[in-house]
């Protein structure tokens, strides 16, 4: 990885971006596309779009989405415990000793995730973390102290953890899921400048908001784009650590390539193509099947309008959903090459219907 590319990354994948509160994290990404595009626009929720050669009747997106998942502070004990909700899939059972950042009008306030110590703990009141149980202490001793740090029901709350390599070949963080996507779009987009290709048709690099909670900015954002054509990018689950069942979830390793999905949501004409071009390029690939939805922002763009034909391609990514989300280099770099060749190869005006 280039030198600018990973001083990017580490900047992107670091800063807080919560759903519903995107808006540093997407004007860091726009800032590094900005020299690959030829406009860029944004819509009242924060969703950004990087466009190539505006303005031709055929539209192609490729998207991924900017939100983590994270906590709402939903109620100040009186005597200065914080207890939270959700915002997005939040796991209560990673939550105990942690330490996070509270995200106030006052700036950022530290606080942690208290937990009993295992001494006094025993098989009557040895329950596991939920949701009913977890806190936060800040270090204040009443609700008024709490609330004069500038911390209200209603503040943001991020887990603090920043990104890292494991024996130089796994990048392991927060956020991967999926502001790693945000960085893949980018470079997509950087590579299609520097090798000075021109796109018959136009192209809107698409980072949506509220992914984690319904597929919200992508459900926006196509009504307004209309695409004839979308690539989303997300992660999926490793399933090669333990506690997973590949008979349920799927045989899939970091490591091994690009996942190509296929289900009802994604368009079978399409999904074909990119297995015909990862084959042409040399591009390993793995597949997986849903039953129904998808669960990423394909659904939102397939069923879109008129309808839009769409596909996948996932990552794969170990441990969703914690602070220690972790991901192949070797595949952040075959995702990125598979959806660009895809691009190069596709022509304006193709027609992915089965019956014509």
């Amino acid at each position: 990885m280039r030198s600018e590319s990973r001083k990017f990354l580490d900047k992107y994948l670091n800063n807080p971006s919560p759903t519903g509160f995107e808006a540093s994290g997407q004007q860091i990404w726009l800032d590094y596309i900005k020299p690959y595009i030829d406009e860029y626009s944004s819509d009242v929720y924060g969703t950004t779009v990087g466009t190539i050669n505006p303005g031709k009747d055929y539209k192609v997106v490729i998207e991924a989405h900017a939100d983590e998942i994270s906590w709402f502070v939903n109620y100040i004990s009186d005597d200065g415990y914080i207890y939270v909700i959700r915002n997005g899939g939040s796991d209560a059972l990673i939550a105990p000793s942690k330490r996070v950042n509270i995200h106030t009008d006052n700036g950022i306030v530290k606080a942690v995730f208290g937990w009993p110590a295992i001494h006094v703990r025993d098989k009557e009141n040895d329950a596991p973390p939920s949701m009913k149980n977890i806190f936060l202490d800040c270090g204040c001793s009443s609700k008024k102290e709490v609330e004069e740090l500038g911390i209200h029901v209603g503040s943001v709350i991020t887990f603090e953890d920043e990104l890292m390599m494991l024996n130089k070949r796994y990048f392991v963080g927060r956020a991967l899921d999926n502001r790693i996507g945000g960085f893949m779009i980018a470079e997509v987009a950087r590579r299609l400048k520097e090798k000075k290709i021109k796109l018959p048709y136009t192209l809107h690099v698409v980072n949506a908001v509220q992914e984690e909670i319904g597929l919200r900015g992508a459900e926006m954002i196509s009504r307004r784009l209309k695409p004839d054509v979308a690539i989303v990018t997300d992660v999926t689950h490793d399933t090669q650590s333990p506690m997973y069942d590949k008979k349920r979830e799927g045989d899939i390793a970091c490591g091994k390539g690009p996942v190509i999905t296929r289900g009802p949501a994604v368009q079978n004409n399409l999904f074909q193509m990119l297995v015909d071009v990862a084959k042409e390029k040399k591009i390993d690939i793995q597949r997986a099947a849903v039953s129904r939805s998808t669960g990423t922002d394909t659904d939102s763009f397939a069923y879109s309008g008129k309808g839009v034909a769409s596909a996948l391609i996932s990552l794969p990514l170990k441990y969703m959903h914690t602070t220690v989300e972790t991901v192949h280099k070797d595949d952040i770099e075959n995702v990125i090459k598979l959806m660009y060749e895809f691009l190069v190869q596709l022509k304006a005006g193709h027609d992915f219907r089965y019956i014509r």
